[in-house]
């Protein structure tokens, strides 16, 4: 099965994107009275036809709706810094999304390597993951935010920032409680400095290691969603 995604369904139809649309009918040669899947995003998938495919946009008639609750109810808020080379970051994102993610904030750390990003490219990355893997839900992204602005205003009930410590941490998988929301912070190829892992430890975040090996960036985060999805 292929999914489509819609963001925009108003009055029983779904309304294909650009990008979305000319695939659907150049690349796929789909055309009126097809029947396809679509997803909003936001938990709801849908069966419908096509009612309209032109180079003005493509609308489908929706016929059912499912809703699709969330695979588990802790939320799971991932805070990553951005690597040197976006195509590691992508990655990660990518294969987050596909193993299970609600949230990605992306984090301007002291020792970070990119001071810019381009949020449209990381937002298609994440869509075509979650179609990929039939998801109903698409993650949540924000950024780039300093890292003091956010870690100060965090609300999540576990909060827990990887580090690499002089001494062993407990693994992050012995720190978790099952079914709760949870912010994981994993920080830039020269890890957080000094000073933000004791700010983030003066506002309730717990500091974990990953394992014995130093992981790249994007390696830690998409192992700290392995083990969330795991607990």
């Amino acid at each position: 099965m292929q999914l489509f995604y819609a963001p925009r369904i108003e009055h029983g139809f779904a309304h294909l994107e650009e990008e979305e649309g000319r695939h659907l009918l150049t690349v796929l040669r789909h055309k009126v009275g097809d029947r396809l899947q679509v997803t909003d995003g936001l938990g709801n998938m849908y069966e419908g036809e096509i009612a309209e495919a032109s180079k003005r946009g493509v609308s489908i008639h929706l016929l059912t709706t499912t809703a699709v609750p969330p695979e588990r109810p802790g939320r799971l808020h991932l805070a990553i810094a951005p690597t040197k080379q976006m195509e590691r970051l992508e990655w990660c994102l990518e294969k987050a999304t596909e193993i299970g993610v609600d949230d990605i904030t992306l984090l301007q750390c002291h020792h970070s390597e990119r001071t810019t990003v381009r949020l449209d490219r990381l937002e298609k990355v994440l869509v075509s993951a979650m179609k990929q893997s039939l998801r109903a839900w698409l993650p949540q992204l924000h950024g780039l935010l300093p890292f003091r602005s956010f870690v100060t205003a965090a609300t999540e009930a576990q909060k827990r920032i990887a580090w690499c410590a002089d001494s062993p941490l407990p693994h992050l998988k012995t720190t978790l409680v099952p079914d709760q929301s949870t912010l994981i912070l994993i920080g830039p190829e020269g890890d957080f400095s000094p000073e933000e892992v004791a700010l983030a430890q003066q506002h309730g975040f717990v500091g974990v290691g990953l394992g014995t090996a130093r992981l790249r960036t994007e390696t830690a985060g998409l192992l700290a969603v392995t083990v969330f999805n795991l607990i």
